[in-house]
């Protein structure tokens, strides 16, 4: 049979509510094999648990060993699972993505809506379709995120929904498989290269929410303390922003230029691509040195940043980075 790491790391699919306390791993496979008996008939399952933590809690140190564990493990199977909360779900795909390169079987993270103890759970289907996807060994050498029988890019998803079981999605690519009434899992053909640990962060980075009326200058104040070694600003439409009186964001452009800060500029709009030259304000930013963050995620864009700061040696490199297609986080 395929063998099928399963990493537990928290969220809404292992709680259970009724007997508190920490989680272990004899009575959390007890539990899965009471419930969800029908995953031993599609592989043979070695879990761990890595962690056991709310999403919300979920932060980069976590994301350095579990991709360590990965790189580790990883060569031993066909595929390895991860069960996550789904809050942070994209963020933590994203940062796998651009830790583990070149990777040569698919890592599959998923969760729930529904803890795997109520009746009406998504977690019994969304398990069985992500050990199902693991299995897929060298056919699927990606970060995935496995949600409501589809397939998406990890990097490339975002939870769009709260109270709906259909809660991610890939608003720029098609998902990469389906798990209906068929399971519709192309082969992706893997990049070229050693499968390499990435596993450097640089979390010194700020992101700004632009909207009208919004105060520049405290965002200034933080770009010339010195405290922050990235910026990302979430703009309107392709990339534009305020540039007119008192409201002005080229003042934090420009400061941030000087201190050889890395600006990259996404959007606030879900679909399509951030176009920097196409209107005055996104041409000014460029001009000033930002980075079009393209039809990247706002999770894929912050966490890519930390990934740029670590292993830019200087501010072109890092900006180079920005811009490079490493793990198929935007389109080239």
């Amino acid at each position: 049979m395929p063998k099928v790491l399963l990493l537990h790391t928290g969220g809404t699919l292992g709680m259970d509510t009724g007997r508190p306390g920490p989680l272990r791993p004899g009575p959390f496979e007890d539990a899965l094999r009471r419930r969800v008996p029908e995953l031993w008939e599609i592989a043979e399952i070695d879990l761990e648990i890595f962690a056991n933590v709310d999403s919300s809690d979920m932060e980069p140190a976590l994301w350095q060993g579990l991709a360590r564990r990965i790189f580790e493990r990883i060569l031993d199977y066909d595929g390895v699972v991860v069960t996550h909360g789904t809050d942070t779900m994209a963020y933590t795909a994203s940062a796998l993505s651009f830790m583990l390169r070149n990777l040569p079987r698919p890592v599959v993270l998923t969760g729930s809506q529904r803890p795997l103890g109520e009746i009406r759970t998504d977690a019994r289907l969304n398990l069985i379709d992500a050990v199902t996807a693991a299995t897929r060994g060298e056919a699927l050498p990606e970060v995935v995120i496995c949600f409501d029988s589809k397939l998406f890019r990890g990097n490339r998803a975002r939870k769009l929904k709260i109270a709906e079981y259909d809660a991610f999605d890939s608003p720029n690519v098609p998902p990469l498989g389906g798990l209906g009434v068929e399971v519709v899992i192309p082969p992706i053909e893997r990049k070229g290269g050693a499968f390499r640990l990435l596993d450097r962060l640089d979390t010194r980075v700020h992101t700004v929410l632009v909207f009208p009326g919004a105060d520049p200058g405290p965002h200034l104040e933080i770009v010339c303390s010195g405290r922050v070694r990235g910026l990302l600003l979430l703009a309107y439409g392709t990339g534009n922003l305020p540039i007119r009186g008192e409201r002005s964001f080229l003042p934090v452009l420009e400061a941030a230029r000087e201190r050889e800060i890395p600006v990259l500029i996404g959007s606030q709009a879900i679909k399509n691509a951030v176009v920097l030259p196409l209107y005055e304000g996104g041409a000014q930013a460029e001009a000033l040195g930002a980075v079009g963050a393209g039809d990247m995620t706002p999770e894929a864009s912050i966490v890519k940043l930390m990934h740029a700061l670590a292993y830019g040696e200087t501010y072109d490199e890092v900006r180079t980075l920005l811009r490079a297609n490493l793990a198929g986080e935007r389109s080239d």
